[in-house]
């Protein structure tokens, strides 16, 4: 099973750049979505129909406001919508696909960079996806949590990682919750098999050049189920995939 993740920043607008040509050439088997940034009506699921792919969505009640998705060939025995929590469900960040033996969960997890008041809120969602996946993990072994996390882990992470030791995406806290999330039984699929790459980024701003100059960040994960360990066969970014200002991350899984 190939899995891609990607945070779009709009789907419409990854629509015009070329991205249905781009996935139809790629041919992976699933792919999780995420900042939509459109309502049920406004996703090109027939365009999706027409290259073989079903297409599972669930958008925030705020219109043009993250929201994720899952484009999938394979035919998913059950579809969530949410994470059964009124208000991150309200903001449309999480939909899981149950497949014969693998779950594959698209997940869009706040930013803090707007204020103080959402990076309470990134912390308080932090700690209760952290209770939801080690939950689900009991009743689903083999589970996937693919999307932007908007967190780096480690300095080898982040291409400047004193400069931006202050600034929400890197901070000791945010840091501190991805590797308790990784121990509480989890595997950073990029890392475990790329543990000393350097320059590797997901996300760059769209100031500055930054993306031409390789300033960037990454906060896009596939973590996969400790369980499945054994099952990883490759984990790659897809840098030089330009529809967002983040790129693609894939995951191959036996």
């Amino acid at each position: 099973m190939n899995i891609i993740s990607y945070n779009v920043n709009g789907i419409r607008s990854a629509m015009s750049k070329g991205f249905l040509l781009w996935l139809e050439k790629l041919s992976p088997d699933v792919v999780c979505i995420q900042e939509t940034k459109a309502q049920e009506d406004q996703i090109p699921a027939l365009d999706f129909k027409t290259i073989g792919y079903d297409c599972y969505s669930f958008s925030a009640k705020k219109k043009g406001y993250s929201g994720v998705a899952i484009i999938t060939k394979l035919t998913p025995k059950k579809v969530t919508y949410g994470m059964g929590i009124k208000e991150y469900d309200d903001e449309g960040r999480m939909i899981r696909c149950d497949f014969d033996d693998v779950s594959v969960v698209s997940v869009y997890h706040p930013s803090g960079t707007s204020g103080q008041e959402r990076q309470d809120f990134k912390m308080k969602w932090l700690k209760d996806f952290q209770s939801y996946a080690i939950n689900i993990q009991k009743e689903i072994p083999n589970i996937i949590f693919c999307g932007d996390y908007n967190i780096c882990h480690q300095a080898i992470d982040i291409h400047d990682p004193k400069g931006n030791a202050n600034h929400s995406g890197f901070l000791p806290q945010e840091r501190q919750w991805i590797g308790d999330f990784i121990d509480s039984g989890f595997i950073d699929s990029f890392r475990f098999l790329n543990p000393n790459k350097k320059d590797s980024y997901s996300w760059w701003s769209y100031r500055f050049n930054s993306r031409s100059k390789n300033k960037g960040w990454r906060i896009d994960y596939c973590m996969v189920s400790k369980m499945m360990k054994d099952r990883i066969i490759s984990a790659d970014i897809l840098s030089d995939v330009y529809h967002s200002d983040h790129c693609p991350i894939s995951l191959t899984i036996k």
